[in-house]
């Protein structure tokens, strides 16, 4: 369910049962000529639409206003919007803090930007984790007060963690593509495998009869297909869905 159409008791089934809530994650950047500048927010976005109708989730509204840098094309009418880091990380923190305490404790950050550097982190991916980290201690520290993990009622804290007790669990971030549907479906950058992507997830933001092949990292999009960009959406959704419920 989208959350802002949700009723209060819906939200409450939602939390007492532990759905999964979802955040996409996207920023708004030039994709050559060919794509529409919404690629990486459309792609997670599309994705979580056909999950929500699948399965018990809550689809949070998107968060399209990441760091998309100017490495790609300076902004002046080619659209790109980069937001500083530090104020996606301010605006994140609040963001966070705003749903925990709503109740949601099962929360999923999906990115599509620069995700090829996931591990090591890239800006946006970077100040959405330390808000993140920074929302959950200030929630556990007000309910349970300064030095609650030293205090006696902690002492099987390890434990618990592996058993599945985590409160650092209660927001998780991924990439929309992982390591080995990256490895199948190299990534690029309006090439072949976002213009199939996006002719498989949103089709009406992909139009090949604009392509301009001035720029290196968009010539190989005369190659893209339907076929090729349905087979790593089903690779995509698979992981999602996997996450999603926890297996």
């Amino acid at each position: 369910m989208k959350y802002e159409l949700m009723f209060p008791d819906q939200l409450r089934k939602a939390i007492d049962e532990n759905w999964p809530v979802v955040l996409p994650v996207g920023v708004l950047e030039y994709h050559a000529e060919h794509c529409v500048v919404g690629v990486d927010a459309l792609l997670v976005i599309r994705a979580v639409e056909i999950l929500e109708k699948e399965m018990s989730l809550v689809m949070l509204p998107p968060f399209v206003y990441g760091a998309a840098s100017y490495a790609v094309e300076p902004p002046e009418r080619n659209g790109t919007v980069n937001v500083n880091p530090a104020a996606i990380h301010s605006l994140a923190r609040e963001i966070f803090t705003g749903f925990l305490r709503v109740g949601f404790r099962n929360i999923h950050v999906f990115i599509h930007h620069q995700s090829e550097n996931f591990v090591a982190g890239m800006p946006t991916d970077l100040a959405m984790k330390l808000a993140a980290r920074e929302a959950i201690f200030q929630l556990i520290e007000k309910d349970l007060g300064e030095g609650w993990w030293g205090e006696e009622r902690m002492a099987n804290y390890y434990q618990q963690h592996q058993a599945g007790s985590n409160p650092f669990n209660w927001i998780q971030f991924h990439p929309f593509m992982d390591e080995e549907t990256q490895r199948l479906f190299p990534i690029d950058h309006a090439g072949r495998q976002e213009t199939s992507l996006m002719m498989a997830f949103c089709p009406e933001g992909v139009d090949l009869k604009r392509l301009v092949k001035r720029k290196w990292y968009c010539r190989e999009a005369e190659q893209a297909s339907l076929s090729y960009g349905q087979a790593a959406r089903e690779k995509i959704l698979k992981r999602m869905r996997d996450l999603l419920r926890g297996s």
